[in-house]
């Protein structure tokens, strides 16, 4: 099955439960118990997030006088 398949076939599922309270606090437990073991790239310790600050502090800056300019350069990109 295609993701797109697996999607529809999600919410047909859904839509048959979604009148019953008690599926649905299942269904959701479940969920969320799945979603728990992905872990999440974006997650850092604190000196993690600094460290890469202190880092990105070392590189090459850009400042814009205006959200002009700025929108500017990003449509440049």
């Amino acid at each position: 099955m295609t993701v797109l398949q697996l999607n529809a076939e999600l919410y047909r599922a859904m839509g048959e439960i979604a009148d019953d309270e008690t599926l649905l606090k299942k269904v959701l437990k479940y969920v969320k118990k799945l979603t728990a073991q992905k872990p999440d790239p974006t997650l850092m310790s604190r000196e993690e997030f600094f460290a890469r600050v202190d880092e990105a502090k070392k590189g090459p800056s850009m400042r814009f006088a205006s959200v002009e300019d700025l929108d500017q350069y990003i449509s440049s990109l």
